[in-house]
């Protein structure tokens, strides 16, 4: 990867066991522990940051803003800790990793961000705790690395590893708002619910101008991933130094057609980048961003990046998360024999169905794929007992259970890689994770988190941001734009609402991904393309750090028993 954190509790000599020092642009020792980072824009303002002091050093890898502008985030957080120790860290806002170890305080540790948007991988196999950004670095330190069944079929049914798990048993995850010490991982309290009343719409608009202000600072050529729904438009309304706006998709698509629209509303250039077989190739390039625990079809930009050419990048991931309640269950009303959403919570929410759904679990794909490969498991009920225990673990953050289920999704949201890919190659932005903001959604009860509220804040911040509706939300009522879609679907010489994303299966099969990628395997080949693209994902990561297995992936070779 371009940009890499990796460390170890303990010296340089055990630092040099696992890593070169010249792989980094930076090594710090301390005390404690000895780190290496490499980032070409470390220094820049609103990123990467490193600072010695006679007592330790700090480092922050990824985006971060800290009170009174201070230009070094990390000589900040060095300096802060002395005085009030870890609350320092509830000041630290952006999408990054801290570093810290401060001989005097007797403190050395590593810290996430309040919603883990950075992981960070770590072990103790090797006899001493080694951690860092890319999973199969840090895996490669293993002796002995045995696969995790648990990790591998969550991934493969639900495209995401649950809580701390891997791909790789003797590696885990640090968990949503917690620190990695020599012998511990500790939670921190950074994120945990609180809901009360004041002016929801009016505090949103407040903390999305700051929030926006703050990022402005990212220098140089400036861009947007542009949709043409909601979320990257108040992005491009209020920063005006951005030029150039990108989006996935055929030039006559309804969502392409819809970007360049809200684009030169706001005087941007817009790009379409019309989806070949680089949209869906798993090659190298979007495959180690996956980690081996998500999937690297969310990162739809990763064919085109070498097209864009601007040095800092802006994109809207998570703001319906965050502000609009993606997680959050609904009510649903029957309408023609489908049950479509009333835009009301779900008063008495089935956790385990609710987050199935949201995870996009395909059931009847899902039992397919466990008759055409040797893991002897229950689909159903594995993922059914996996999310139970998954969304146990996130009450103790939430105080009702529709704040659990969006917390539940936080922790584990699949789509984290998108933002991955693109702060490896450009100053990134990610708006959703604004201190403000998340301070936002946890004081927010989650029946005002709705986009009804964040359309009513956008438009306190820009009259005209909804002047070109996104193609498929003709209506400002929830239902409306339901219903209208249903009965687009089922009347004839009506146009249906297309999907935002290209169609992978015509894709997959356009471009003959059965006989490229998975030739040794065709007994997998009638599965869904996504969950095809699931094992390519995984083999891909394994060839990373583990050069020769024999046979490769035991569980995919064909049950003893034929399938027809």
């Amino acid at each position: 990867m371009n940009r890499e954190l990796f460390g170890v509790f303990g010296g340089i000599e055990t630092f040099e066991r696992f890593r070169a020092s010249d792989e980094f642009d930076e090594v710090l020792i301390g005390s404690t522990v000895t780190v290496g980072i490499r980032d070409a824009d470390l220094g820049t303002p609103g990123w990467s940051a490193r600072h010695v002091g006679t007592d330790g050093y700090c480092v922050i890898w990824g985006e971060v803003y800290v009170p009174n502008d201070e230009s070094n985030a990390a000589r900040w957080l060095l300096e802060q800790y002395e005085r009030d120790g870890r609350d320092a860290l509830s000041s630290l806002n952006g999408s990054y990793l801290a570093v810290l170890d401060h001989e005097d305080a007797g403190e050395a540790f590593v810290a996430t961000d309040p919603v883990r948007s950075r992981e960070c991988f770590h072990t103790d196999d090797p006899g001493v705790r080694v951690f860092g950004t890319d999973a199969a670095e840090v895996t490669e330190t293993i002796d002995e690395p045995i696969l995790d069944r648990d990790g591998i079929l969550e991934y493969l049914h639900l495209g995401v590893a649950l809580g701390e798990k891997t791909a790789v048993a003797q590696l885990d995850r640090l968990p949503l708002d917690s620190r990695l010490t020599p012998t511990a991982v500790d939670p921190l309290d950074r994120f945990v619910y609180q809901p009360g009343e004041f002016d929801y719409v009016g505090e949103l608009a407040d903390r999305l101008e700051r929030a926006l202000e703050r990022r402005s600072v990212l220098p140089g050529r400036k861009g947007l991933l542009l949709s043409a729904g909601y979320d990257s438009r108040i992005i491009l309304s209020q920063i005006d130094a951005i030029e150039s706006c990108y989006t996935v998709g055929a030039p006559d698509a309804q969502e392409v057609r819809g970007a360049k629209r809200v684009a030169t509303q706001y005087d941007a250039n817009h790009t379409a980048f019309p989806p070949d077989e680089q949209y869906l190739r798993p090659g190298e390039s979007k495959i180690r961003y996956s980690q081996g625990i998500k999937e690297s079809l969310h990162i739809h930009h990763a064919g085109y990046t070498g097209e864009i050419d601007v040095d800092t990048m802006y994109h809207g991931l998570l703001c319906d998360t965050f502000f609009r309640g993606h997680f959050t269950a609904q009510d649903t009303v029957d309408v023609l024999g489908k049950r479509v959403p009333t835009g009301r919570l779900d008063p008495d929410p089935d956790p385990v169905e609710s987050l199935l759904e949201k995870f996009g679990y395909d059931r009847e794909a899902s039992l397919e794929l466990a008759e055409r490969t040797s893991f002897d498991v229950d689909p159903e009920a594995f993922v059914r007992d996996a999310i139970a225990d998954e969304f146990e673990s996130r009450r103790s953050r939430a105080d009702r259970e529709q704040n659990g289920l969006t917390c539940c999704g936080i922790a584990n949201q699949p789509s984290v890689p998108f933002h991955g890919h693109l702060s490896d190659h450009f100053l990134t932005s990610f708006l959703a994770t604004d201190r403000e903001l998340i301070d936002w959604h946890l004081r927010t009860p989650p029946e005002h988190r709705t986009t009804e509220t964040f359309l009513r804040a956008c438009e306190r911040i820009d009259g005209e941001i909804l002047r070109h509706r996104p193609p498929d939300r003709p209506h400002d009522a929830t239902l409306l734009n339901e219903i209208e879609g249903f009965v687009r679907r089922k009347t004839p010489f009506l146009s249906s609402f297309e999907p935002p994303w290209p169609d992978r299966e015509r894709l997959f099969d356009r471009h003959d991904f059965d006989r490229r990628l998975l030739a040794d395997a065709e007994h997998v080949h009638s599965l869904p393309a996504r969950h095809k693209l699931r094992l390519t994902d995984l083999r891909g990561w394994l060839d990373r750090w583990q050069e020769s297995r024999e046979p490769p992936l035991p569980w995919l070779d064909p049950p003893e028993s034929p399938v027809a």
